[in-house]
């Protein structure tokens, strides 16, 4: 049947294209790519021999509706990224836009995400976050932008080039303060690097290091203001759900004990006998 399959490419290890995305690949009357040199080397790697079309920012108004009436008319498309997940911050959001909007059944052939694989190796609460690709290259947009997110207190992901990952980690400090800040490189390839460290120290280090790969940005949360000192009981609560989020019982009260003022000793030792609650999915 015709329909359009979203499918997640490798972020760098090719060994992580999944057997289900090689058969669709294989199985579909076209791809969409973002830029079809990059995927013509993935389809090689596996054999794979099918027409490509070209579907990027500067070209989705006219391409999409065209890509939309060959489905319409009975054919199957996959659409790709150079890396990633399809329509994650990518002009493949516009696509399923205009499909759903002509009826057009969409299939999603999950695959790697460099957002999610960067929040999973940050070493960050992970069980609230949020994601905000890309910031702004104009000067007021990005200001904005960092102050709408300044007081979320889940964990914000960004993407960031190398050129200009030293002002973005500027234009942070001066937003958040010196939080806690996660930077990954090279995801999965070769020269895979996570530096865990804080916004202040991130600039100290790239303006002696000049940085080089796309980077993933994980930045701490706000901290929640309480108008009155936490109970001991909200306290080892706290505990529990940053527990319950995936960190170890003993960061969760080193992290509880920073935000609380409460020694992490005393909230370890009473969390001990508080079952962590199951974390969904």
């Amino acid at each position: 049947m015709s329909r359009l399959y979203l499918v997640g490419t490798p972020i760098g290890n090719l060994g992580d294209l999944s057997p289900r995305a090689v058969e669709v690949l294989g199985g579909v009357d076209f791809i969409a790519a973002e830029d079809t040199r990059v995927t013509l080397k993935l389809l090689n790697h596996f054999g794979i021999k099918k027409p490509l079309v070209s579907y990027y920012a500067h070209n989705l108004r006219e391409r999409g509706q065209v890509i939309v009436a060959r489905i319409l008319a009975g054919e199957r498309c996959a659409i790709v990224t150079d890396a990633g997940m399809p329509c994650i911050s990518d002009p493949g959001e516009d696509l399923v836009r205009l499909c759903a909007e002509a009826g057009v059944p969409v299939e999603a052939v999950p695959g790697p995400s460099a957002a999610v694989t960067a929040l999973a190796v940050s070493g960050l609460p992970t069980s609230r976050f949020a994601f905000e690709g890309f910031l702004s290259v104009k000067r007021n947009s990005r200001t904005a932008h960092l102050a709408q997110v300044k007081d979320d207190p889940r964990t914000l992901i960004f993407y960031e080039a190398p050129h200009k990952l030293l002002a973005t980690l500027n234009d942070l400090l001066e937003a958040f303060g010196n939080r806690r800040i996660s930077l990954a490189r090279e995801l999965t390839k070769l020269h895979e690097e996570v530096r865990r460290t804080t916004l202040s120290e991130a600039v100290e280090w790239y303006a002696e290091h000049p940085p080089r790969g796309e980077f993933v940005l994980v930045v701490e949360g706000a901290q929640v203001r309480l108008d009155e000192p936490p109970t001991l009981e909200e306290a080892v609560e706290l505990v529990q759900a940053l527990a319950a989020g995936g960190m170890s019982l003993s960061d969760a009260a080193k992290e509880a004990a920073r935000q609380t003022g409460y020694k992490k000793g005393e909230l370890y030792k009473h969390s001990l006998n508080v079952p962590v609650p199951e974390q969904e999915g």
